[in-house]
C-alpha cells in the first residue's frame, strides 16, 4: 500500500456565535470548508512535513444545517498519494447541539447518540517535491494505514460513536451494472421505462456511454407486462449487440409466480451472464419462491447455457446456499455475489448489514450491491467505497433526486460513475468486466 494512504486526522470544535452568518443562527457552509482546510494541513504536515497547498475540491455535499452552539467533528483521510498530489476525503459530523426549545433553558444542550453528517467533500492538495521533508510524524493514536475494509483505525481519537468515513478502496476496477427495466416498474410510475427491443438497446447504449459495463436485462410484452420469452430476449439481445458492447446479463428470476421453465426462457439465448436467486424471501406482499431443488435446477441450466451466474442474495442464508452449490459442483469459481438490500421482507439496507455480508464472502470472489428505492444511492456508494461493484437503474429506483424522476437509467449510472471517479475507482470497460467475471469469449457473443 502507498505510504500515507489511510492516514487520518480528526478535529473537533464548537461553532460560536461569531460563526453564525444567516437567520436562525445558521453557519455558512464555508465554515466547513475552512475546517477541512485545517484537517488537510495537519495531514500534510504529518505526511510531508509541510503545510502544502489546497488545489481544488472535486466534490462537496452539504447534508444538514449547522448552527451556533453545535459541536462539529471534522475528519480527513488520505485516499491517494501521487508524486506531488494528495487526494483527501472529508466528512464533518455534528456530535452535540443546543436543544433550542422554549420549554428549556437557552443553555440546554444534548450530546447526540449518533453523529449527524453535515458535510462531505473530496479534495486535492499539492506538496512540491522539493518541500516534501517526509518526517513521518504519524501518531498511532491519530492515524494508521487503511485496513482491507473501511473503518477508523484503533485506538479511535473520538469520544462519540465512530463515524462513517471514506477510506481508499482496494485498487480494483469497478463494474457498474445498469438494471434498465426489471419486472415490477411500470410506465405509469415513470414514462422513461424502456419496453421495446429498440428502446432497450437505446438505453443500454446510453448506459454504456455513462459508464456501465453490464446490462441486467428483463423483457416485457407489448402491453408492458413481464415476460421470460426466449424470443423477446433474443430480439432485445440482438438489438443491444448492434448498438453497444456491454455484457448482457439476463434474469432467471422473472416475475413472482412464474414457473421454473418460464424463468429459464432467456437461457435459450446463451447469455454471457444470468442471475441465480439463492433463496426464498417475502417480496413485499408476495413470496418469491426459490426452493432448493429449483435453485439447483436453474444452476444446472445456467451452466449448460455456458453462462456465468450472478448469485442474488436477499438474505444472509443465501450466501451459504451459494457456497453449497459450489461444493456440489454446480457453480464454477470465481463466484460473484449480488447483495440485494432494502426489499420489503428481505435484509435491510444498512452499513452494518453490508459489512457482515462482505465478511461471509470467500476469498477470490467478487461482490456488488443493488439497493431499492431511496437506499440505492447511499448503499451503492458505500459498496464502491468498500471495494465492491454496484448496480443502479430504474428496476430498483426511479428517482434521481427526491421527487424527481430519472430520465432513464443512464443518469443514475452517470452519477454512480462520477462518485467512483471522485474516490479513485477505475471504471471497468465491458471487456475488463468479462475478464473479471471469467466470461468466455464465445458465450453469447
Amino acid at each position: 500500500m502507498t505510504i500515507g494512504v489511510g492516514l487520518t486526522v480528526t478535529l473537533r470544535l464548537r461553532m460560536g456565535a461569531h460563526d453564525a452568518h444567516y437567520a436562525d443562527e445558521l453557519v455558512d457552509g464555508a465554515r466547513m470548508m475552512a475546517l477541512f482546510g485545517d484537517v488537510a494541513t495537519e495531514l500534510l504536515i504529518r505526511l510531508d512535513g509541510d503545510e502544502g497547498l489546497f488545489r481544488a475540491y472535486e466534490m462537496v455535499e452539504f447534508l444538514a444545517p449547522v448552527r451556533a452552539g453545535d459541536f462539529i467533528e471534522a475528519t480527513g483521510v488520505i485516499t491517494r498519494v501521487g508524486s506531488t498530489s494528495r487526494t483527501i476525503a472529508f466528512e464533518a459530523r455534528k456530535v452535540a447541539q443546543n436543544v433550542r426549545t422554549a420549554e428549556l433553558s437557552p443553555s440546554a444542550a444534548d450530546a447526540l447518540a449518533e453523529p449527524v453528517v453535515v458535510c462531505r467533500a473530496v479534495g486535492t492538495c499539492v506538496v512540491p517535491r522539493d518541500l516534501q521533508r517526509k518526517p513521518r510524524l504519524v501518531l498511532p493514536a491519530l492515524s494508521a494505514q487503511a485496513p482491507d475494509h473501511a473503518k477508523l483505525p484503533e485506538p479511535r481519537p473520538l469520544i462519540t460513536p465512530p463515524p462513517s468515513i471514506i477510506i481508499t478502496p482496494p485498487e480494483r476496477p469497478l463494474i457498474l451494472t445498469a438494471a434498465i427495466v426489471g419486472a415490477e416498474t411500470t410506465r405509469a410510475q415513470t414514462p422513461h421505462l424502456p419496453i421495446t427491443a429498440a428502446e432497450l438497446a437505446d438505453e443500454a447504449a446510453r448506459c454504456r456511454d455513462a459508464g456501465a459495463s453490464v446490462i441486467h436485462l428483463h423483457v416485457r410484452n407489448a402491453d408492458g407486462t413481464p415476460s421470460q420469452s426466449s424470443e423477446l430476449f433474443r430480439e432485445a439481445i440482438d438489438a443491444i449487440r448492434r448498438k453497444t458492447d456491454v455484457v448482457v446479463q439476463t434474469s432467471t428470476g422473472g416475475a413472482v409466480g412464474m414457473s421454473v421453465d418460464e424463468r429459464a426462457g432467456p437461457l435459450a439465448c446463451k447469455p454471457e451472464m444470468a442471475t441465480l436467486n439463492c433463496g426464498t424471501i417475502n417480496f413485499g406482499d408476495d413470496v418469491f419462491v426459490n426452493s432448493r431443488p429449483l435453485i439447483r435446477d436453474l444452476a444446472r441450466r445456467i451452466r449448460e447455457a455456458g453462462s456465468v451466474a450472478e448469485l442474488e442474495c436477499y438474505e444472509v442464508g443465501h450466501i451459504d446456499e451459494a457456497l453449497s452449490l459450489l461444493k456440489e459442483g454446480l457453480l464454477p469459481e470465481p463466484l460473484h455475489f449480488q447483495f440485494v438490500l432494502g426489499v420489503p421482507g428481505g435484509i435491510g439496507a444498512r452499513e452494518d448489514v453490508l459489512r457482515f455480508l462482505i465478511s461471509q464472502v470467500p476469498h477470490g470472489s467478487s461482490w456488488g450491491v443493488a439497493a431499492v428505492g431511496r437506499f440505492q444511492r447511499p448503499l451503492t456508494e458505500l459498496a464502491m467505497t468498500l471495494g465492491g461493484h454496484a448496480r443502479v437503474g430504474l428496476e430498483d429506483n426511479i428517482y434521481i433526486e427526491k421527487g424527481v424522476l430519472a430520465e432513464g437509467s443512464a443518469p443514475l449510472v452517470a452519477r454512480a460513475a462520477a462518485f467512483a471517479t471522485s474516490i479513485g475507482r477505475e471504471i471497468a470497460t465491458p471487456d475488463r468486466a468479462r475478464t473479471l467475471f471469467g466470461i468466455k469469449a464465445t458465450a453469447g457473443r
